[in-house]
Parts: structure tokens; sequence; C-alpha cells
């Protein structure tokens, strides 16, 4: 029987993946500090990871081409949220669900602070868990992206890249001891991103000759000197 939506993703194979996923991004969200979170997921019923030093969190959950869970809206039209609203991102398996992948990146970009940190999770298009994925969305359409191509559109986008890894399972039905993560062969991926903080501009404060009107007495703020030369152009 195969499986449709987001059901797929509380399957054994792929809930095995996303908990290999999860260790792996722990240790390095740990790290993230600010006020609001936002976790896109394709997961109906994913939860925000624990992060002692985060604020407050947004889910949205995409299925079916739409955004559902704190707020409902179509996933195909930008984010209902101000730009540089959010100090972390985390895209959980959400881009190889979009109908817009490009346009859901662009925007996740968007409403991400500068100093910010953007993470991203997938299945890797180049490994053993295509044939099974194949098989398990027939009938629906698959966008799974290379972690190299993520990269060079978050550089172009202005982010850094801080970690790009492949985790879990060579293949969704391979026996394994212990709890995997870290794999070169792995059927999932982690990449982590950056966005360049704004650089500022120093300003450099001009000195104006003040008028001073002869005959008046000069506030004690005021340069005598200044006031003198103006009144002596006068």
């Amino acid at each position: 029987m195969h499986q449709h939506g987001n059901v797929i993703y509380v399957s054994a194979p792929l809930r095995r993946l996303r908990e290999a996923q999860a260790r792996v991004l722990m240790p390095e969200l740990q790290r993230c500090v600010g006020a609001y979170a936002l976790l896109l997921s394709a997961v109906r019923h994913d939860t925000p990871p624990a992060l002692p030093m985060l604020g407050c969190w947004v889910h949205l959950c995409l299925n079916q081409g739409r955004f559902a869970g704190d707020l409902r809206a179509a996933a195909d039209e930008p984010m209902p949220f101000v730009d540089d609203a959010f100090d972390l991102v985390l895209l959980n398996h959400a881009l190889q669900d979009s109908p817009a992948r490009s346009a859901l990146l662009a925007d996740a970009v968007r409403v991400l602070a500068p100093g910010g940190v953007l993470a991203v999770t997938g299945v890797h298009p180049v490994s053993g868990w295509m044939p099974w994925l194949r098989w398990q969305s027939r009938g629906q359409s698959l966008s799974l992206q290379l972690p190299l191509q993520l990269q060079w559109l978050l550089r172009q986008a202005g982010l850094e890249i801080e970690l790009t890894q492949r985790v879990g399972r060579g293949w969704p039905g391979q026996a394994t001891s212990g709890r995997v993560a870290s794999n070169v062969l792995g059927g999932g991926y982690v990449l982590i991103a950056r966005k360049h903080r704004r650089q500022g501009t120093p300003l450099r404060i001009k000195p104006v000759n003040v008028p001073v009107p002869t005959g008046r007495q000069l506030s004690p703020g005021t340069r005598r000197n200044a006031a003198l030369r103006t009144s002596g152009k006068a």
C-alpha cells in the first residue's frame, strides 16, 4: 500500500532518518540565540527542538500545497511574516514537499534575521533511498535537490555555509547496530547556513559654524572661537 501526503514521514524508515538528522542538528542549534524561531515541516505533528536560548516558536506544517499549524495560508504564496522576523528558520523536509521550492527557500531567507541560522533537512537525491521514496510517493512529484545546489543558492542570497553533512542509513531497509547519525553514504542530509549581518556605515560628523549675534552672551556649550570666527565673517 502506497503512502501519500506527509503520512510517509511517520513511516519507520523516515522516522529513523529524521531522528538521525535531529542528532546532528541539536548540538549545532544549541548555540542559536533570539526571540523568535520558525519551524516549517512536512511532518504534521513535528515538535520544535528544545533550545534554551530561543524564545517563541512558530510552527507551520506543509501538506498538499498549504500551510497549516499556527496559521493557514497557501504554500505557493509568500509567508505572512515581515522581513528579518526570525533568528532561526528550520526547514524539516519542507523543500522536497513544496509546490514552489525555489520561492520557499527565498522566502525563508527573507524572514531570517541578519546573523540568524537557516537549517535544512531532506532526503539526499543521490542515495539508496530514491527507489523506495519513488515507490512510496507514486502519483506525486518529487522535488529533491542536491545539497551542493542548495549551498550555491544560499551563498548567492548572502548566507555563509557552516555545515553540510550526510546522515542516516544508506538505504531504508539497511540493518545497523547502534544509533547511526553521520554517514558519508547516508540517505539524508543536514545543511546549516548563517545570514550575513548588515555592515554599518560609520558616520563622520562635520562641524558646522553657528552664527551668533554680536553683543549676546554665549551659552556654556558654545565654542567661543568658532562663534568669533563666524561673527568676524559677518
